[in-house]
C-alpha cells in the first residue's frame, strides 16, 4: 500500500509515501502536524499527478537540508514548499498541506532505514481507508493543477502533465 523509494543521491535517506482516502480526521492531523506530533509531510493528493513528484520535491528538500539552504523550518515543510511552482511559502501551504475540511492526504516521511513501527504509528493516526500511492492520479484535481502550474494545451501535445509539473517545480528557483 504504501511506497518506498531510496534517495539516488543521498543513500542513507529513504521516502515512504502513504495514501488516504476517506479521512475523517484531517484537521486533528493538520494541527498534530503543526505542533511536531507527526514526523511528515502531510500533503493535499488532489494537487498531485503522481507519487514521482513527491519523489522530485523530496529529492530537492533533503539537497537543500544538507547544504543548509532551505527556506523553511523543517524538512517536511521544505517538501511541501518544493512542490509549489512559486516561491510563496504560505501560497504553497494553502495549495499542497491538507486542510481540515480535506477527506484524502498523503503522507511523506524521510527515514534512514525499514521503519515499519513509523509507519504503523501513522497509519493509527489517520482515520481513514489507506489506498495504493499509485492512485493517487484518481484523487486529482487536474484542472486546478493545470491551472496553478499554468500548463497549455499546446505543452501537453509535446509532453506529459507530469512533465511539465516537475520542469516548473525544478526550475522555480532560477526563474
Amino acid at each position: 500500500m504504501h511506497l518506498t523509494k531510496q534517495l539516488e543521491l543521498f543513500p542513507d535517506h529513504r521516502v515512504t509515501q502513504m495514501l488516504f482516502k476517506d479521512v475523517k480526521n484531517a484537521a486533528e492531523l493538520r494541527q498534530s502536524a503543526v505542533k511536531g506530533q507527526i514526523s511528515g509531510a502531510l500533503i493535499n493528493p488532489k494537487m498531485l499527478v503522481n507519487p514521482f513528484q513527491v519523489l522530485v520535491a523530496t529529492n530537492k528538500s533533503v539537497h537543500l537540508q544538507k547544504t543548509g539552504k532551505m527556506k523553511t523550518r523543517s524538512l517536511y515543510s521544505e517538501i511541501i514548499f518544493s512542490l509549489s511552482p512559486t516561491n510563496n511559502i504560505s501560497e504553497a501551504f494553502k495549495k499542497f498541506g491538507i486542510s481540515d475540511g480535506d477527506d484524502s492526504v498523503m503522507v511523506v516521511l524521510v527515514h534512514s532505514r525499514d521503519e515499519s513501527q513509523l509507519l504503523s504509528d501513522i497509519a493509527a493516526k489517520v482515520d481513514g481507508l489507506q489506498i495504493p500511492v499509485e492512485d493517487v492520479s484518481l484523487l486529482s484535481d487536474l484542472a486546478k493543477i493545470k491551472k496553478l502550474y499554468k500548463v497549455t494545451p499546446q505543452e501537453e501535445k509535446c509532453g506529459t502533465l507530469l512533465d511539465a509539473v516537475v520542469c516548473r517545480m525544478a526550475t522555480k528557483d532560477v526563474m
